[in-house]
């Protein structure tokens, strides 16, 4: 049974493959029309007078010309590559040997070589025939030409060996299909009218006439074959998951939960601890440590994600295929602070990388100390940075016209060039063609009541901080938090938010006094700023 899907899969996407070669061959065909005409014409001999026939010929002659420059354009085209680390089999000749097997178990072709990106899939990809930084480091045995395996790198981290060879099994058989010769030639052809559509996007066409010719009939030929390409990808996979289906079955449904469960951590990680490093211009060293520090926390706290958790901890975890799993998880977590956040800009101090031992103390402390120092800055209280005054203050402006908004307003514009500045978009280093796939998602923007709620619960923290002996934090799942200093008063960090809350929008000071009472901070000291 299996076989025959494998089969009738397979028959589907070069069938649809095919198609897609013949709308290609179609506008080759179109292009060729006026120059058969031309020769129909002159082979007719003198019962086709001149006027006629040398007109024609000369239009042959520029379509020809126009279309040979519009293919060699396209032909160009440099699609987009997903920035990647390269792993050669130096750097981990056991994962390169469980690949290999793989791919012999399946009688498939082996990947042309290995690579890992910062994100929570894994696929096959066709790389260009030459790259700046060389290609990825071939499989021994493969084919060069041959798809690269992408792995994501949380991945590796927090799945064990047989459920990442489970997890790889239907990728790895993917090179079967894709080493078909119309198959791969279709691909080629999707891949570079994509390339030359989206290079044509921003071209205006009387600046660049050729360019734009060669995106509008790049956009045609993804319309006239887009549903193809679709299917032939969608057969691939089909053949590709039916021939894995018997090579681990069993195991590659608990990695599917584990996938799920990495994805969320994966996710948490880089939006409440990750994000404030980035954007103060300091990037973690090791992001995917962290994937598993986060997720054996979540373990910890959630009985239902920690069924089954003790016996998985007594497996070989994936990354041990690695000879160097720090420094790979190192340039993954730089490649992943540039991807989704861009770097820092070209006036500010380069990246500097920080442990997650000096993340409180480097970040957490270093965030909470910049937004009171704004805040003080924009109530006029920097001479006695005390909390008392910063109170009275707030609750001048937020009973006062207006409320609390032209505060806030102050604050947000200061806050534009800090550590609250707003996300940049992802670089691409400067080079056409390479494209980063890997988009974070949009924050929604803080509105000003909301910074303004941040800002004055930073200036609690770093009194508190201050005056009772607690100690800024990093929790794996919420990011940033205040530990308490001392066991018989405990820091209630989550009725500080509604305190903060009730003075913003309330202008009611009290519940927050209350709460500063209840957790032992004095108002009159002044907060340490720097």
């Amino acid at each position: 049974m299996g076989q025959r899907q494998q089969h009738r899969a397979t028959h589907s996407a070069r069938d649809h493959a095919l198609a897609v070669l013949r709308a290609r061959n179609s506008a080759l065909a179109l292009a060729l029309l006026p120059a058969a005409v031309a020769v129909v014409l002159f082979a007719a001999g003198p019962d086709v007078p001149d006027a006629v026939r040398w007109p024609v010929a000369g239009v042959a002659v520029a379509v020809i010309a126009v279309a040979a420059a519009v293919g060699v354009l396209i032909a160009r085209a440099r699609p987009a590559v997903t920035p990647t680390i390269d792993v050669s089999e130096a750097d981990a000749p056991a994962l390169h040997g469980l690949i290999r097997d793989l791919a012999d178990r399946l009688a498939v072709p082996h990947p042309g070589g290995i690579a890992l990106t910062p994100d929570c899939d894994s696929w096959l990809e066709e790389q260009p025939r030459t790259r700046d930084t060389g290609g990825p480091h071939a499989l021994a045995g493969s084919d060069t030409r041959a798809p690269v395996l992408v792995i994501g790198s949380p991945f590796l981290w927090w799945m064990r060996v047989g459920e990442l060879r489970a997890l790889l099994a239907p990728v790895v058989a993917g090179t079967g299909p894709s080493a078909h010769p119309d198959i791969a030639a279709a691909r080629r052809c999707v891949r570079s009218w994509d390339a030359t559509a989206g290079l044509a996007a921003g071209a205006w066409p009387p600046r660049h006439p050729l360019l734009a010719l060669s995106g509008a009939v790049s956009r045609l030929l993804l319309r006239a074959a887009g549903t193809h390409a679709a299917e032939m990808e969608r057969g691939v996979a089909a053949a590709a998951s039916a021939r894995a289906h018997s090579v681990d079955h069993g195991v590659r449904t608990a990695a599917q939960e584990q996938v799920g469960l990495a994805y969320a951590g994966w996710d948490r990680l880089l939006t409440k601890v990750a994000l404030p490093a980035w954007r103060m211009g300091r990037w973690p060293r090791r992001l995917n440590a962290g994937v598993v520090s986060a997720l054996t926390e979540l373990s910890r706290r959630d009985r239902l994600a920690a069924q089954g958790f003790a016996s998985r901890l007594g497996e070989r975890p994936a990354c041990d295929l690695l000879e160097e799993p720090g420094r790979v998880d190192e340039e993954i977590s730089l490649l992943a602070a540039r991807l989704f956040h861009g770097g820092p800009g070209h006036d500010a101090a380069p990246w500097a990388p920080v442990d997650w031992t000096a993340y409180p103390e480097e970040v957490v402390d270093r965030i909470w100390r910049d937004r009171a120092a704004r805040l003080f800055a924009a109530l006029d209280a920097e001479e006695t940075p005390t909390l008392a005054r910063a109170l009275s203050r707030l609750t001048e402006a937020a009973a006062g016209p207006g409320g609390p908004d032209a505060l806030a307003a102050r604050i947000g514009t200061a806050a534009d060039g800090g550590t609250d500045g707003p996300l940049p978009a992802a670089t691409t280093g400067g080079r056409s063609g390479v494209l980063p796939p890997l988009g974070f998602p949009a924050q929604p923007p803080a509105t000003g009541r909301e910074l303004l709620v941040e800002h004055v619960a930073a200036a609690v923290c770093c009194a508190t901080a201050d005056t009772t002996g607690a100690t800024p934090a990093l929790d794996w799942l919420d990011g940033p938090v205040l530990r308490s200093g001392s066991p018989r008063r405990p820091t209630d960090l989550k009725r500080l938010g509604g305190c903060v809350h009730s003075l913003v929008d309330e202008a009611d000071p009290e519940p927050l006094r209350a709460w500063l009472t209840a957790a032992g901070v004095r108002e009159d000291k002044p907060v340490r700023l720097v």
